[in-house]
């Protein structure tokens, strides 16, 4: 059974998971190759979270465009 591509987990989510990775590795339990895992997840993580950061700070500039004329269109994030 083919796998399922994996939907982006939401800016919480991923947050609340990077908090987690954090929290291991600070614990200093984990063998090296474990923690290096944790820390390339916590990487992707974060690389995710600045992305959606990014793109929540373009939408809102958009809404708060000072030109009454600008016509409105539809926000289409890039990697949608």
């Amino acid at each position: 059974m083919p796998k399922k591509a994996e939907q982006p987990a939401s800016f919480e989510s991923s947050l609340q998971q990077l908090e987690e990775i954090v929290t291991r590795l600070e614990s200093g339990d984990l063998p090296l190759e474990s923690a290096l895992t944790e820390f390339e997840r916590g990487v992707q993580l974060a690389r995710q979270g600045q992305q959606k950061l990014q793109q929540a700070e373009q939408r809102v500039q958009i809404l708060l465009n000072d030109d009454p004329n600008a016509p409105l269109t539809p926000f289409a994030a890039d990697n949608e």
